[in-house]
């Protein structure tokens, strides 16, 4: 069974987009994942096809109805009930490379994507299912940016797109650090030089450098994955010291 992905758009052209390409596109060609974009605007009532009405309360831009997403998510449940759905806002939680990988081992997911002041809040009350999500701080002019982005996350992961399966173990957050820097020829550029332990051929040493600047990096970089990067350590310890005293 490959990982499906259902896109609830008002800009169905824009996908597979870039996923149409590389590791993506590939492992599209081989079936291992496929795509279905679904235009919203489908799910409207009015001849103008009308998703979207001014603020209640006033204020600058048009908000996504509820009634209509609503119809548009309910088609999508039906067609893929088991596959989680994540809507792409600026106010959900950030999305997280452990969520990615609980995506990525699913029978796929329905990503609904957000356009002007966003969505109409009722429709979470009414479908408490839907994860609402975000890309990290920043605001874009839709979802489907985001939807592409969440996408790739999860379809490099699956079985057979990257080469080793072994691939994404030391990447940025999968061991709650970022991934340390990486170095190729020439080993002498513009006067630098490529770490002599990396040179060295000694495993070992190569392995306690990695991880001594991926814990550097991070500590600088994201203090707060650092600290929850110490927290975790600190946790399984207290663990073990309860234990002995028991």
């Amino acid at each position: 069974m490959s990982f499906h992905a259902q896109i609830l758009t008002l800009y169905p052209e824009m996908f597979p987009g870039p996923l149409g390409v590389s590791l993506a596109g590939r492992a599209l060609e081989e079936g291992k994942w496929s795509c279905a974009p679904i235009h919203i605007r489908d799910y409207a009532t009015d001849k103008h096809r009308t998703v979207d009405d001014t603020p209640a309360g006033g204020g600058a831009g048009m908000v996504l109805r509820a009634d209509i997403l609503a119809a548009a998510v309910d088609d999508a449940l039906a067609r893929q009930p088991t596959a989680p759905i994540l809507a792409m806002t600026p106010r959900g939680a950030p999305i997280t490379q452990a969520r990615i990988r609980a995506l990525a081992s699913g029978p796929g997911v329905t990503v609904l994507c957000g356009r002007f002041e966003g969505f109409d809040e009722r429709l979470f009350d009414a479908r408490p299912q839907i994860e609402q999500v975000s890309m990290g701080d920043i605001v874009l002019s839709g979802g489907e940016i985001g939807a592409l982005m969440l996408l790739d996350a999860c379809i490099r992961l699956l079985p057979g797109v990257m080469g080793a399966t072994s691939s994404g173990d030391e990447e940025s957050f999968e061991q709650g650090l970022l991934e340390y820097p990486h170095y190729t020829r020439p080993s002498d550029w513009e006067g630098r030089m490529i770490p002599e332990v990396l040179r060295s051929g000694d495993h070992a040493k190569i392995a306690a450098w990695r991880k001594q600047r991926a814990e550097e990096d991070t500590r600088l970089r994201r203090p707060d994955l650092w600290g929850r990067y110490k927290d975790a350590r600190v946790q399984p310890a207290s663990n073990v010291q309860q234990k002995n005293k028991d």
